[in-house]
């Protein structure tokens, strides 16, 4: 599995994709989705017979993004690798790729930050994503409502 930079011709799939994986992921508009292209640091994704099988944006401090759970970790670390999404197509899921663009951001973060973070819902509840961040060495480090209190989301961190 191969991993590459995303396209400004990826950016209709990547958002088919990441529509895909509402409620587990924010919905995004073309907008959103052109905002991160220009201005994540990583944004990558695995193709699967040409077709785009999974993308990961991640982030790191000091953009202009209005994401609480962003927010959060910009609050408490200098320098840290925040994974903002991470969608797989359904027909592609369980064969590797999400872990696989886990290893790969991961990567790009040795000798930049020192841990990776991310969010996980636990209203609506994602027990699925929990048990899998668990896996991948991911600690609760707390918990907050978002969304006007719609939403109640997990904080982890992976120290690298």
């Amino acid at each position: 599995m191969q991993v590459e930079d995303v396209s400004e011709s990826d950016l209709d799939q990547i958002l088919a994709l990441n529509e895909a994986s509402v409620p587990h992921v924010n919905s995004l508009t073309p907008r959103h989705v052109h905002w991160f292209f220009d201005h994540a640091p990583y944004f990558r994704l695995i193709r699967r017979d040409r077709d785009r099988a999974g993308f990961l944006i991640g982030l790191g401090p000091g953009l202009d993004y209005s994401s609480e759970n962003y927010r959060y970790f910009c609050e408490r670390h200098d320098a840290f690798g925040y994974v903002d999404r991470v969608a797989v197509a359904p027909s592609a899921r369980r064969l590797g790729i999400g872990s696989r663009l886990y290893e790969d951001y991961a990567a790009t973060l040795r000798g930049v930050a020192h841990v990776m973070t991310c969010e996980v819902n636990i209203r609506p509840p994602n027990e699925e994503s929990l048990t899998y961040h668990r896996r991948l060495g991911f600690l609760l480090v707390a918990t907050q409502e978002t969304e006007g209190g719609k939403k109640e989301v997990a904080l982890l961190e992976k120290h690298l």
